[in-house]
């Protein structure tokens, strides 16, 4: 990136009321970095949770998994998403003063192979419609009993050599 498109894309991050926001610079990582520490902590906080379940509990059982998509998926996602990006924002502000959506956008376009996968994922749910449908129908498998069974998997091996006598005949003696 030359110097011009470096200071074009950096006035471009620019608030609204002229102040300086968190500043995301291409070449400065480190700043980028630490917006997805926040965003990390914000999605793994209780409040969040608390806030994306409700939001799934109301209306996991409108989705089907099937290719055709209902009318209802679209005010939905529009909600989620005002909900969602709407909490994060918040919540990114509080944290970082001066930061800007927008230009965090933009930036994570240079940066989405830095981030890691469940972050991206769910930060993917705010712009990809079939992810966004793919967690709810995830959602609702899980609450239906649905989710995927491991268990059938997993082969329990003792650490412990055994013996060939019976544990009902073994003598422990002092």
């Amino acid at each position: 990136m030359d110097a011009l498109e470096e200071e074009s894309f950096a006035l471009s991050l620019f608030s609204e009321s002229g102040a300086i926001p968190f500043n995301f610079d291409v070449i400065d990582v480190s700043k980028f970095d630490a917006v997805v520490g926040c965003l990390e902590d914000i999605i793994m906080d209780d409040e969040f949770q608390l806030l994306q379940r409700n939001f799934m509990d109301k209306y996991y059982q409108e989705f089907e998994d099937t290719e055709e998509n209902k009318l209802i998926y679209t005010p939905i996602f529009n909600e989620y998403i005002s909900l969602i990006e709407k909490y994060i924002e918040e919540q990114l502000l509080k944290r970082i003063p001066g930061f800007n959506m927008a230009a965090f956008t933009t930036s994570l376009q240079h940066h989405k192979d830095e981030v890691a996968g469940d972050i991206f994922d769910m930060l993917l749910t705010f712009t990809d419609f079939l992810a966004f449908k793919e967690m709810f129908l995830d959602y609702r498998a899980e609450k239906e009993g649905r989710g995927l069974d491991l268990s059938s998997g997993l082969v329990v091996t003792s650490l412990c050599k055994s013996s060939s006598t019976p544990a009902s005949q073994n003598n422990l003696r002092p």
